[in-house]
C-alpha cells in the first residue's frame, strides 16, 4: 500500500493496470526495504496458521527482527550502511519498539549489528489517552463537531482508563452523524463518489493529483494474476485491511517510555505530521511530545520548499515535530514533494530551510 500508493517508486494509472513513475519517491535519495507486517498482511503469510492468533506488539517486532538479521545476512554489502527505520500510523508503535529491539539485541556480542541511526513517523499512534484527546480537539477546532458534543465527550468519556460508558458511545456515534460523510483520513479532499468504476483507458495519472479512488484501484492491480506472478507472490485475495489476523494479544498503552529509551541512546527521532490528518492528528502528536517535557531548542517556525510554506516544525532536545501543510494521514499520498523533501532532511540530519 505504502510503496503503490506513497512513497515508491511508481503510482497506478485509473485503469488499475498500468503505471507511471513517482518523480517524488523516497528510493531517489534511499535504498528502501519495504516489510508488509505482521504476518498476514498484505502478501506476507506464516505456515503456520496459528500465527495469526498470536499477533500483537511484541511479535511484530521480534518477528521484523529477525527479518532483517536474515536479510543482512543475505546481502552482507549492506550491514555496514546507516540504516534507519520510516512508518505511519499503527507504526507509531512499530518503528519504535522494532528499534528498541535492535538496539537490545544490538548488545549481544553474538548478533549481527543493525546501525541504526534514527526513526522518523508520521501521523503516529503514540499514546493511546492524549491520541483520543488530541483527535476530538482537532475535530472540534477544525468545525467538524459541535462545542456541546466536543464538551460532552470530555464530560463522559474516561480516555486514561480506555474506558467507554453507554453515554460516551452515545456521544462518539454522535460525532459521526455531525462530521458526515468526510474523509476523516483528510478532512479536505474529496471522497470517492463511485467506488466500483474505475477509469478502464489508461489515462495517464499525475503524482500531484492524488485519486479518491486510490483504495479500489490498488484492490484492482494487486488482485491481478499476472502481477502476483510478477512479484512473486504467492497467489491471494489482496485486500487493503487483512481478515486473517484474527486477534491481537498485546497492545502498548502508549510508546512514550521507549521513545525517551531511544532518545537517551542517540538515535534520531523525527514525528511528523500531515496537517488534515482527523484520524491521528497533529494535535494527538503535539499532546504526546509535550508529555516528554523535552527543552526546546528550535522555536516553532515555517519551513520552505519551492518559496511556500510546507509546513512547520519545533526541534526539541533529542526530538523533531515537523508537519506537512495540505497533507493528509498519508502524507506522501498528497504532497508528495514535500514529504521527500522532508525526508531527505531527516536522512541528512539537518532542518529544512527557514526561508
Amino acid at each position: 500500500m505504502g510503496a503503490m500508493s506513497e512513497l515508491g517508486p511508481f503510482r497506478i494509472n485509473s485503469d488499475g493496470k498500468t503505471l507511471f513513475m513517482n518523480d517524488y519517491a523516497w528510493s531517489n535519495v534511499a535504498n528502501m526495504l519495504f516489510l508488509e507486517s505482521p504476518a498476514g498482511v498484505g502478501f506476507s503469510y506464516s505456515n503456520t496458521t496459528s500465527d495469526y492468533h498470536k499477533s500483537g506488539d511484541k511479535n511484530t517486532a521480534d518477528d521484523a527482527y529477525i527479518f532483517l538479521v536474515n536479510w543482512l545476512e543475505r546481502f552482507p554489502q549492506y550491514k555496514t550502511r546507516d540504516f534507519y527505520i520510516t512508518g505511519e500510523s499503527y507504526a507509531g508503535h512499530y518503528v519504535p519498539q522494532l528499534a528498541y529491539t535492535i538496539l537490545l539485541n544490538n548488545k549481544k556480542t553474538n548478533q549481527t549489528v543493525i546501525n541504526i541511526k534514527g526513526i522518523a513517523i508520521g501521523n503516529a499512534a503514540i499514546d493511546e489517552e492524549l491520541d483520543q484527546k488530541g483527535m476530538y480537539d482537532y475535530l472540534w477546532s477544525h468545525a467538524i463537531i459541535s462545542d456541546s458534543t466536543h464538551d460532552a465527550i470530555f464530560k463522559y468519556c474516561d480516555f486514561a482508563s480506555n474506558s467507554t460508558s453507554t453515554m460516551c458511545n452515545a456521544i462518539i456515534n454522535k460525532v459521526g452523524n455531525e462530521m458526515g460523510d468526510v474523509d476523516a483520513y483528510n478532512i479536505y479532499a474529496p471522497i470517492c463518489v463511485t467506488p466500483a468504476e474505475r477509469n478502464t483507458s489508461a489515462v495517464p495519472g499525475s503524482v500531484t493529483s492524488f485519486d479518491p479512488c486510490w483504495q479500489y484501484i490498488l484492490e484492482f492491480y494487486f488482485n491481478d494474476s499476472m502481477v502476483q506472478k510478477a512479484l512473486h507472490a504467492k497467489p491471494t485475495s489482496w485486500d487493503l485491511c487483512s481478515d486473517v489476523i484474527t486477534s491481537w494479544n498485546d497492545r502498548a498503552v502508549t510508546v512514550l517510555p521507549i521513545i525517551k529509551y531511544l532518545i537517551a541512546n542517540g538515535q534520531r527521532l523525527w514525528i511528523f505530521s500531515g496537517d488534515v490528518d482527523a484520524q491521528v492528528p497533529i494535535t494527538s502528536s503535539r499532546y504526546a511530545i509535550n508529555a516528554l517535557k523535552l527543552p526546546i531548542e528550535t522555536a516553532w517556525r515555517p519551513w520552505y520548499l519551492n518559496k511556500e510554506v510546507g509546513g512547520y516544525l519545533e526541534a526539541y532536545k533529542g526530538l523533531l515535530l515537523i508537519t506537512v501543510r495540505g497533507a493528509g494521514h498519508t502524507v506522501p499520498s498528497y504532497q508528495p514533494q514535500r514529504a521527500l523533501s522532508l525526508f531527505s532532511s531527516f536522512l541528512g540530519g539537518i532542518l529544512p530551510p527557514s526561508s
